[in-house]
């Protein structure tokens, strides 16, 4: 649908309200990579020989015995204290993720791991969005069967 201004301009619903100028739109996106790394960027990562960031997984250990990434560890959030968080080096950065878009676990787990002064990103998609990029999630029940 769109709608004829007074000026006479054609808007839409996407534009009815004016994208940012480019300065605060580049501020704003380049936040967002600080905040956030997505399903494919990891997955290319995890390719390096001495991946500099560590994977965690954090659902629970059911969740997370039926698979998950590859690679990944299992904190769930609730878990991640200073005493826990202390056998990590302080200097590589957590990779969060939960089950999807649908799950805010990823986002409890990054708060936790920031407020002990951790370097902290959140991967997008969760176990959702990796499967929608065509990867494959380990599954170490079946694998010990």
């Amino acid at each position: 649908m769109s709608a004829r201004s007074s000026e006479g301009i054609v808007t839409t619903l996407v534009t009815e309200t004016a994208a940012a100028l480019s300065d605060q739109a580049k501020r704003h996106f380049e936040d967002m990579l600080a905040f956030e790394t997505d399903c494919w960027d990891v997955h290319e990562s995890l390719k390096s020989p001495a991946p500099d960031f560590i994977l965690v997984d954090v659902r629970g250990p059911v969740s997370f015995a039926k698979g998950h990434v590859p690679s990944a560890i299992n904190i769930p959030h609730d878990k991640m204290i200073a005493s826990r968080m202390a056998e990590y080096p302080k200097d590589k950065v957590f990779v969060v993720y939960c089950a999807g878009p649908h799950c805010n676990g990823a986002n409890k787990a990054a708060v936790r791991l920031a407020r002990l002064g951790l370097p902290v990103k959140m991967m997008i998609g969760g176990v959702t969005g990796w499967l929608d990029e065509g990867f494959n999630l380990t599954n170490p029940a079946i694998a010990a069967s």
